[in-house]
């Protein structure tokens, strides 16, 4: 891969960094096969729709408007070298740089570090049930390994639970904030599972979704324990 492909644009945002006006671009390619992945089109690494230097020249028109850009995908980190290049032409331009990573890759995220302001970091399942959900044996390994990695920098940043009711229970969600607590985190986002391409085997329903968020004793245990935690319905 010679250049950063870029698979979608997000042109304004006011959710996606926090506290920054922010576009997003969408890299193609992630080692990841999530079951709930809400962009399955981003997934094998192809030619982007978007040619990069349109984007750049764009981003340019941007400067004095937007205060960040961000990363995501897919996997941002996956296109590696080509993406760390692409995201220091941006940051050049004056920008904030944001990315959403689901971990896999901590040592391009330690070379990228000094580049990235705040990063959305995955936390997908406990370690039993990241290979079932993810398809990958070392997804875990590799993300608790990029958590402490961007910890050791200083920065912000925010950890995600998705809270699919298939590979996670209330008992999960607890032992992941404990573990999360005992790292001293101290931002999360426990985010609601929205079933984009559910088949009939495999489908869930509204109760299994809304339970984790029904839960005002375990809603309160969790929220004692961070010094944010975004409950996003």
């Amino acid at each position: 891969m010679k250049s950063v492909q870029i698979g979608g644009l997000v042109s304004f945002t006011t959710i996606d960094y926090p506290g920054k006006l922010a576009a997003v671009l969408f890299l193609v390619g992630c080692p990841l096969r999530c079951a709930y992945c809400s962009n399955p089109h981003l997934l094998t690494p192809h030619d982007g729709e978007y040619d990069p230097e349109r984007v750049f020249d764009w981003l340019k028109s941007r400067v004095g408007k937007l205060e960040a850009v961000v990363f995501s995908g897919g996997e941002a980190l996956m296109q590696g070298e080509c993406a760390i290049g692409y995201i220091r032409r941006v940051r050049d331009l004056g920008f904030k740089i944001g990315l959403h990573t689901n971990g896999f890759y901590p040592e391009t995220l330690r070379r990228a570090s000094d580049l990235i302001d705040w990063i959305g970091l995955d936390f997908k399942a406990t370690r039993e049930k990241y290979p079932d959900l993810t398809g990958q044996h070392i997804a875990y390994d590799n993300m608790m390994k990029s958590l402490d990695i961007w910890r050791e920098t200083g920065k912000d940043f925010e950890v995600r639970i998705t809270c699919d009711p298939r590979f996670i229970t209330k008992s999960d969600l607890i032992e992941i904030a404990n573990i999360l607590h005992e790292r001293n985190v101290q931002n999360i986002a426990i985010q609601k599972y929205i079933p984009h391409f559910e088949d009939e085997e495999h489908k869930t329903d509204a109760a299994a979704r809304e339970q984790f968020f029904c839960d005002c004793e375990m809603r309160t245990k969790i929220n004692s324990m961070f010094a944010s935690v975004a409950w996003r319905e």
